[in-house]
């Protein structure tokens, strides 16, 4: 069984798909693994760091995928990239289909078993595999740290001879994984913190990490809220309330961090013109949902701005500014997936293409179309709820558990 590790390509991209202590459990199980020249030095692990796990290092993709059973990658590869992969080989990334559609047809046509990993299910089981989570919890991390280094007063509370400092108020949109880290992040700086939500259920995370729960009205979220936690389309006359209520709260922030995100559709628009010149000079304005169009009317994806006197960031690929660290996140989310789907005796990994977790992340499968989304070009993504993605007790397990390297 050969797995193959390829260098990262696209613009900007840091991260890798393996880092040396991944390769090393690789090699135990019984797996040989290819890695591209430099492919880790972004994340800073040399060649030599991979070497010594017990890797080969090949000199371009080609040589790493030449004959190799599996191909993992950050993100998905471009269509010259995938010439190297050999007929029926197994592509497993993040692929991000519904940005590119047409690179599923390129898939099947090539010959190439193409798995999402940003498709994972999230059951309980697979939660050790979810590159969305992994990377969600840096970036609200990194979107606090941003923040707080283009703001430039003091976060927390400060009492001095000189005369008291008052902490940072921050506004938190969408209380996913994303979100909540950002709130326990903004909360160990010593800033005053609230958040808000589509889903009612979403409270007791947010009160759990010592913010606020903000809307204009609890009961009308509770009766719109379905039994597994998803938010049904509230009236408009609660639209138009809660909008307003919530121009009224940005205006007395410092910082605003938006997370909301709908699989497949553009991000919705959250904080408008007006919003955005209503705060302070000197505010601050994250924009997670930048690469999908923002939440932010002012948004400038891959680019930081001011807006008389306002900051709005909205930095692309905000997890891949932590190279390091979203890498070995990432690494171990490939090797459990993989682990798990592992047969010892056979030193291979055997897929179960009616499991649960390969019917959610199979894009193609032996020159065809399998999955359902994408069997017939014209049709359209299923919208989501903002932020239903990220499940409640996902979030939680997320923030509260460490990642124990050995326990990957």
């Amino acid at each position: 069984m050969k797995i193959a590790v390829l260098k990262e390509t696209r613009f900007g991209e840091t991260r890798v798909a393996a880092s040396p202590e991944t390769v090393k459990k690789f090699v135990g199980l019984g797996a040989t693994v290819a890695v591209q020249a430099g492919a880790g030095e972004h994340a800073r692990f040399s060649d030599v760091d991979y070497r010594e796990a017990g890797a080969e290092i090949s000199p371009s993709a080609a040589d790493a995928a030449q004959s190799a059973d599996l191909v993992i990658k950050v993100q998905r590869p471009s269509t010259e990239e995938m010439r190297v992969f050999g007929n029926g080989a197994k592509l497993a990334a993040i692929l991000s289909p519904f940005n590119e559609p047409e690179s599923v047809e390129a898939y099947a046509r090539l010959g190439v078993d193409a798995l999402a990993m940003d498709f994972m299910p999230r059951i309980t089981r697979a939660q050790s595999m979810d590159v969305l989570s992994s990377q969600s919890n840096l970036a609200g991390y990194k979107a606090v740290i941003d923040a707080s280094a283009y703001f430039g007063k003091a976060m927390p509370m400060m009492m001095t001879a000189a005369g008291t400092i008052a902490p940072a108020k921050v506004f938190v949109m969408g209380a996913g994984v994303a979100g909540l880290q950002a709130i326990a992040t903004a909360r160990r700086l010593g800033a005053v913190v609230s958040a808000t939500d589509v889903r009612f259920a979403a409270k007791e995370q947010v009160e759990s990490l010592g913010a606020t729960f903000v809307t204009v009205d609890e009961e009308a979220m509770k009766e719109a809220e379905t039994d597994g936690g998803y938010a049904k389309e509230m009236s408009e006359d609660f639209q138009k309330r809660q909008a307003e209520f919530v121009a009224e709260h940005i205006k007395k922030q410092d910082m605003v961090i938006t997370t909301a995100l709908i699989p497949g559709l553009p991000a919705p628009k959250l904080v408008n013109e007006d919003m955005v010149r209503s705060m302070s000079a000197g505010s601050v304005i994250v924009d997670l949902a930048a690469e999908q169009g923002g939440n932010v009317a002012l948004t400038q994806p891959g680019d930081a701005i001011e807006t008389d006197g306002v900051t709005i960031l909205g930095f692309n690929n905000v997890p891949g500014r932590l190279a390091a660290d979203a890498s070995s996140l990432l690494a171990r989310n490939f090797y459990n997936f993989i682990s798990a789907f592992w047969d010892n005796e056979k030193s291979d990994f055997v897929v179960d293409w009616d499991d649960e977790i390969f019917k959610g992340i199979t894009l193609t499968r032996g020159g065809e179309v399998v999955h359902d989304a994408f069997k017939t070009a014209d049709r359209a993504p299923e919208p989501g709820p903002a932020e239903a993605v990220e499940e409640p007790e996902t979030a939680e397990l997320e923030l509260d558990t460490p990642d124990d390297p050995e326990n990957a």
